[in-house]
């Protein structure tokens, strides 16, 4: 297809099976070298994350997950082995995979085995400041390495509009969106915003932050990269707030916007205002890491070759690049663009197959059936020459 960026992320558990041995797993490393060597054959940058959604499974059990603060000692020992064996090789790297998700999935995210309504506050704000100051230290630890290397944050984005022109609206949008902003404000200004510490003292959360952990906050990330797959609504008007489907995090439905199979709303134009609204008020560079449609895909036979005829998906790409074009007018640093993702893959979300997002599609079921047989769709030459003519081909209304 012509990829010049892949992003890919290491598990955890493939170089500390249990998360808190001393010695890391080489066979697991020696993997990793393996899907380098491969890109740097085909002039591929990588784009590593370090943490995605995979806790390991013995640190969720024994200790809790990042509620305890010694998964930060575990966590920067993988990261020490990380740079040291790869840092000359990968210049991009992700601390945690959508960070602010763990509000809403402290389990997927946090590796917090207690059930999210069990959590307090206190607890759950507790092992959000530890992955902060992991990340913060793991951002120290790369310039260190290699000056050459470039640390980011990784988040959900997610714009959020008024349901109404009401001013009440309009401050529950502000109250949401800073649910949001705070992870890459810290990461980014390396403090606690004003209205972070407003909403911890109304609410009685009192974190352990100690001097050390203040002092790491202070190295912020070099860059901001995010997921963008829809926008939502809020309100302060109870009787209008039903949650619609949708990402982790829901919302209320747009009335304005049509949505995906699974519900989640399609707004193109939101991926505009998100990198506005991200690069006027952090001024890095941004990338974005993922974007994509899920979406039930038919295998059918054309000129006698299976495929799928994607055109959904082509459209959905398509209408969002070109935004991301307006945004780049607009003067926003945009460091690069990677879809989710090339291949078909189980989703993370709903654990299915059936919402498949790749170029290329992959003969497997919800229930395991399937030969893994792999068919390029009819969206994997038009991003192709998407990639080739770095944009122009886009269609633009």
């Amino acid at each position: 297809m012509g990829f010049s960026v892949f992003r890919f992320s290491i598990a955890w558990s493939r170089i500390f099976p249990l998360g808190d041995e001393t010695e890391p797993n080489e066979e697991g490393l020696a993997f990793y070298d393996r899907v380098l060597d491969e890109l740097e054959r085909h002039g591929i940058e990588p784009l590593v994350t370090i943490s995605h959604y995979e806790t390991p499974l013995h640190l969720a059990r024994t200790y809790g997950g990042w509620v305890n603060r010694d998964l930060i000692g575990f966590y920067e020992r993988y990261v020490r082995v990380l740079f040291d064996r790869y840092g000359h090789r990968v210049k991009y790297w992700l601390t945690f995979n959508e960070i602010n998700s763990v509000i809403h999935a402290p389990f997927l995210s946090g590796g917090i085995p207690t059930p999210r309504e069990e959590l307090t506050e206190t607890d759950l704000y507790q092992a959000i400041h530890h992955e902060l100051v992991a990340s913060a230290l793991a951002t120290k630890i790369g310039h260190e390495t290699n000056p050459r290397i470039q640390v980011g944050c990784m988040v959900l984005a997610m714009p959020i509009y008024p349901l109404t022109s009401s001013p009440d609206d309009a401050i529950a949008v502000l109250n949401a969106d800073h649910g949001n902003l705070m992870f890459s404000d810290v990461h980014t200004r390396g403090v606690y915003p004003g209205y972070a510490l407003r909403m911890f003292r109304e609410h009685g959360i009192e974190l352990d932050i100690t001097d050390e952990d203040r002092e790491l906050l202070t190295n912020t990330v070099d860059f901001v990269s995010f997921s963008y797959y829809m926008s939502i609504c809020e309100t302060a008007d109870p009787a209008q707030k039903t949650a619609g489907q949708g990402n982790i995090m829901g919302g209320v439905p747009n009335p304005h916007l049509p949505a995906s199979q699974w519900g989640w709303q399609i707004d193109p134009q939101g991926l505009r205002v998100v990198l506005n609204q991200f690069w006027d008020r952090w001024q890095k560079p941004l990338f974005i890491v993922e974007n994509g449609l899920g979406a039930r895909d038919e295998l059918v036979e054309v000129d006698g070759i299976p495929t799928v005829v994607d055109d959904a998906r082509i459209d959905y790409l398509n209408d969002h690049l070109v935004q991301v074009g307006e945004a780049i007018a607009d003067g926003v640093n945009l460091l690069g663009y990677t879809t989710w993702g090339p291949i078909d893959l189980v989703s993370a979300s709903t654990a299915q197959l059936s919402k498949r997002y790749g170029f290329i599609y992959v003969d497997r079921n919800d229930d395991g059936s399937g030969t893994l047989a792999r068919y390029r769709k009819k969206s994997f030459a038009w991003y192709a020459e998407v990639i080739r003519t770095n944009g122009a081909s886009l269609v633009r209304g």
